[in-house]
């Protein structure tokens, strides 16, 4: 039996749902509280376009191509009984000379039908695995202040916020 961890379901409350995870796998199963879901880390375009409803604009080939090959970005989706695309979480291992490698939790959508069943804590929890099995030494994510789903997940699913800090952007 897969080793399990028991969180708490946003969509019934009282109740729990139990995730069921292996570190090592590629792919596994995450019981929430609705829907059993399984979790995989796409490794092929149709995968990646499959979750393109979720994404802010639609996949780019080239950008998509260069992401696959790139063994450290990772695209784990959530597809359900029928295998319609639920929800995807990326992350992208970042190593510094004095630090080592962490993962950067790049962006995390979950369809707005599939929301508050703890998908999204399913997938979070399962790209911290992910994470753990490529020897990171930590992970992290840059939240808007006012998301308050996202905060939640995330502290749900073991994330603690630090000091507030600015984020300084670019565009070119």
């Amino acid at each position: 039996m897969l080793p399990s961890l028991t969180v708490a379901s946003r969509s019934a409350i009282g109740h729990r749902a139990t995730v069921y995870r292996s570190l090592a796998a590629s792919l596994c199963w995450e019981r929430c509280s609705v829907c059993l879901v399984r979790i995989l880390e796409a490794t092929t375009v149709e995968q990646v376009e499959a979750a393109a409803p979720l994404y802010d604009d639609p996949p780019v080939g080239p950008a998509t191509n260069v992401f696959l090959a790139d063994p450290r970005h990772h695209l784990l989706v959530a597809l359900d009984d029928d295998g319609r695309t639920l929800g995807f979480i990326s992350g992208v291992e970042m190593t510094h000379p004095d630090k080592g490698t962490e993962m950067f939790l790049y962006e995390l959508a979950v369809a707005e039908d599939a929301r508050r069943q703890g998908i999204g804590l399913a997938l979070t929890a399962s790209l911290a695995d992910l994470a753990r099995s490529q020897g990171c030494y930590g992970m992290w994510v840059g939240v808007d202040i006012d998301n308050a789903a996202a905060h939640a997940t995330y502290r749900a699913a073991g994330g603690n916020k630090p000091e507030l800090c600015d984020v300084i952007t670019w565009t070119f």
